[in-house]
């Protein structure tokens, strides 16, 4: 039975990617890899609640040891040191010797060079091998070290008497850096002509903000840094005809206040 590639559980793990159906299925009735992915994910969640510190480089003797050890690995096996035996001169020849029909070369030797060949074919793929797993290891550590977005605030977007049925979700991300962004869904029936807007009002409806065409069903959207989203609360989603007027249409297709997470 073949088992789930453990770098695509690590990426599941760390919610970086979704198992197609056949994965889903093979995990639903394999217990080695259901145990791994939960290990996996005991592991990611325990990191992901530890405080974040600064990032420290390792010291160049770290990358220098990676090097050398790279350079070991990749480097040919030495020949083979001869066997300790008599000198040929004060040994009897073999009957193979004596008659080189009888059996061609050393059975001895020929099971060495086989033996040489195939660790020379082997070498590469175990090369190969460990630097894709080094590198899966370097991908799980910057995921986990490196600090990541959060939700600050949500909201839920209630539908307009002109769009009954319509319904949509917005979350305020907000980065380290303080960057902060907006991710929305809509589920809703709109023509097919004209365009959705996503905006930012204030809770009074004074002034508003676009942060552009949302092109599907979600989007992502960064938020001007000049805009306070403390005061710029409301979500609002419109659809806007292609006339060229940069003005909100006045008519929203759903909306909602964004309330602290």
């Amino acid at each position: 039975m073949s088992h789930t590639d453990p770098d695509d559980l690590a990426m599941v793990a760390l919610g970086e990617l979704a198992l197609d159906a056949a994965q889903a299925e093979h995990l639903r009735d394999c217990s080695v890899c259901r145990d791994e992915l939960a290990a996996l994910e005991r592991t990611v969640q325990t990191a992901r609640r530890a405080p974040v510190s600064e990032l420290v480089s390792p010291a160049p003797r770290v990358w220098n040891a990676i090097a050398a050890e790279i350079r070991d690995d990749a480097a040919p096996d030495s020949a083979p040191a001869p066997d300790s035996a008599p000198s040929p001169d004060s040994v009897p020849a073999s009957p193979a010797a004596q008659n080189p029909s009888i059996g061609g070369s050393s059975p001895r030797r020929a099971h060495r060079v086989a033996r040489g060949r195939r660790r020379g074919r082997l070498r590469p793929a175990l090369l190969v091998s460990g630097l894709v797993g080094a590198a899966a290891v370097v991908l799980i550590v910057a995921l986990l070290v490196v600090p990541r977005p959060v939700d600050v605030a949500t909201a839920v977007l209630d539908a307009f008497p002109a769009h009954p049925g319509a319904s949509g979700s917005a979350a305020l991300e907000r980065e380290p850096t303080g960057a902060e962004r907006v991710v929305v869904e809509l589920d809703a029936d709109v023509p097919a002509d004209g365009h959705r807007e996503v905006w930012l009002l204030t809770e009074d409806g004074s002034d508003l903000v676009s942060l552009g065409v949302l092109d599907g069903r979600s989007g992502t959207f960064e938020i001007p840094a000049d805009v306070d989203t403390a005061v710029f609360r409301v979500v609002d989603i419109s659809q806007e005809p292609d006339d060229g007027d940069e003005a909100h249409s006045g008519d929203s297709i759903v909306r909602g206040v964004l309330e602290p997470s």
